[in-house]
């Protein structure tokens, strides 16, 4: 099977198409042919959809997994005495969440490979960090929530770490405000999932009527849009509020979701998020046949990390387009892309958007 520890060292985002694609031919066969024979379910759904192991395919024609089916089974190609962790996804009340289970090697790996895609955004320093969550959250160190998952993945980029709510989930004022005036004068770390940025921060802030100028701040968010969309409020709005509250003039989005934690999609400074080289992104139509690039349609999300659960090669419940490759103008090689938000069938699950859960 396909080794992360052969590409690890490489920059993220260094290989143009031609040496990603076949990078990507054999580590996606590997993976394939891993999980085909160590996970029962993924066989079985993989023989009635007449694969052959011994076939080879372009990396469109691979099989792919709808990522609901997590939801409805326990997809894991370990044992399990094996398994370290057990991640779930979000899910309001009545809903049923995905499970990812994950043994060290997957642990670790998504590990190295979030810090190597974030590291090219901030650098290697770590700075003084502000959870914009509660502790509460990581309670349960065996069993990660979406939230709980991103926040312990991020705080490798922060210390004295300083959460920004309190349990009951308000604004702890006075935590905050310590916070700043201790490192309004450094690089600090913002860190939080879009809508509770913008429902428990921003909002609080704003009716408090504080301002609170971290000039030399970066906030990081990501997770569920919906509700900010049903409140009409678009990705640059976002942005220019937390800049008139916060000063901030770093807001970095990022797309991701718990089946594939790790190998995120990092917006860059043109407002496109990225596939490094452990992730890659395709576009599929309603009958399934590949978009063009810059055409709508809906996200099939690849990453090379997931060696304990056929996760892999998912197709989501996201609306976007690829808008190009290898030539953003922010230097980066690689697939760059939009995302729209969730089709209108599928049910809210943003990390963010589906907190009362967590």
């Amino acid at each position: 099977m396909f080794s992360l520890e052969s590409i690890i060292q490489t920059s993220p985002y260094a290989l143009d198409k031609e040496r990603k694609g076949s990078l990507y031919n054999e580590a996606l066969h590997g993976l394939t042919e891993h999980h085909y024979q160590n996970c029962e379910p993924y066989r079985k759904l993989l023989n009635t959809l007449g694969y052959s192991p011994n076939k080879e395919r372009g990396i469109a024609e691979m099989p792919f997994l709808p990522v609901r089916l997590f939801k409805e089974y326990d997809l894991r190609s370990v044992a399990s005495d094996d398994t370290v962790k057990t991640m779930t996804s979000s899910g309001t009340s009545g809903q049923s969440v995905s499970k990812i289970y994950l043994d060290k090697t997957n642990a670790a790996n998504q590990t190295k490979v979030l810090t190597k895609i974030v590291a090219n955004y901030l650098g290697e320093k770590r700075m003084p960090m502000l959870v914009i969550d509660s502790p509460a959250v990581l309670k349960n160190r065996t069993m990660f929530s979406a939230r709980g998952a991103g926040i312990l993945g991020f705080s490798m980029f922060g210390n004295k770490v300083v959460y920004a709510l309190d349990e009951e989930m308000r604004l702890d004022i006075a935590a905050v405000e310590a916070f700043y005036e201790q490192y309004k004068d450094q690089d600090v770390l913002l860190f939080g999932f879009t809508y509770m940025v913008w429902e428990y921060f921003y909002k609080a802030l704003v009716r408090a009527e504080k301002q609170l100028l971290f000039a030399n701040g970066t906030l990081i968010h990501g997770g569920g849009w919906k509700k900010l969309a049903d409140e009409a409020v678009s990705n640059e709005a976002f942005k220019e509020s937390l800049e008139k509250v916060c000063a901030l003039k770093q807001v970095v989005n990022y797309y991701g979701m718990v089946e594939q934690t790790g190998s995120i999609f990092m917006e860059c400074s043109e407002g496109h998020l990225h596939a490094s080289i452990f992730s890659d992104v395709l576009v599929r139509r309603k009958d399934l046949s590949l978009c063009d690039f810059q055409e709508r349609g809906l996200i099939e999300v690849i990453s090379l990390l997931p060696s304990s659960y056929p996760g892999h090669i998912l197709l989501s419940e996201d609306e976007g387009e690829i808008l190009g490759e290898d030539d953003c103008p922010c230097g980066r090689l690689g697939k760059y892309f939009k995302v729209y938000g969730r089709i209108a069938e599928a049910e809210i699950r943003g990390c963010s958007d589906t907190h009362e859960r967590q």
